[in-house]
């Protein structure tokens, strides 16, 4: 049986791929991740698949950033499409605006922090602010949460930190830059087991390559379900 709260990312190609890696999971997964990598190759139709025809749960990760007029419009247009979950950047407008675009849906929106592909290093060349990453990624949660997030995306390395947040009760956190033990860690800087994740208060983490790439996949996903359920 699946475990919901192991989403795959379904970081390939297209959705010919992606339909094909979900037939290979089978019952193994019930909730899948859509990102911009695939927006081009199907990817919204596939949503619409995965959901309507095959009961899956779906998080589009599409990281919407833009002037509020904007992100509302769109926000409310991909919200016919009943998905569970999308991701905005985690300024305060964006936000505000998108749950705006989400009223009258089930759509949860989620607010990136600080991307797990990013260290300090990258912050100062892109010249945020000075500050410790986990002390930045819990001052944006509590911002986005401030301004109706339903949840936040942040590395498993702060999860802890943002379970203990006053304004994160009953909200949800959401971990990519999860790694079995062992596995590559690819072009994620922050990580963690998927155990670890959990156990410092994730509710959903993320995996893709470990398990699209793994030789079996099934029996990748049921291994990382395996290690939750021992979390």
């Amino acid at each position: 049986m699946s475990d919901d709260r192991l989403i795959v990312a379904l970081d390939v190609p297209h959705a010919v791929a992606g339909l094909e890696l979900t037939r290979q999971l089978g019952d193994a997964v019930s909730f899948y991740k859509i990102g911009l990598g695939m927006l081009t190759g199907g990817g919204l139709a596939l949503a619409n698949e995965l959901k309507q025809e095959h009961g899956k749960r779906i998080f589009l990760d599409m990281k919407l950033f833009d002037i509020s007029a904007t992100v509302e419009a769109a926000v409310r247009g991909l919200a016919q499409f009943d998905l569970d979950f999308l991701t905005v950047h985690g300024d305060p407008h964006v936000v505000r605006a998108a749950c705006e675009g989400a009223a009258g849906s089930d759509l949860k929106i989620l607010a990136v922090t600080i991307l797990t592909s990013l260290d300090r290093a990258d912050l100062d060349a892109a010249l945020i602010r000075d500050g410790d990453i986990p002390d930045l990624v819990a001052t944006r949660a509590a911002r986005a949460f401030e301004a109706g997030a339903h949840g936040i995306i942040a590395s498993p390395n702060e999860a802890a930190v943002l379970r203990d947040l006053p304004e994160a009760e009953g909200r949800l956190i959401v971990t990519p830059g999860v790694r079995p033990a062992g596995a590559d860690a690819g072009d994620q800087k922050r990580i963690a087991t998927p155990a670890r994740a959990i156990a410092d208060g994730a509710d959903h983490i993320v995996v893709g390559r470990p398990v699209h790439l793994a030789e079996d996949p099934r029996a990748a996903a049921k291994a990382i379900t395996a290690e939750i359920a021992a979390a």
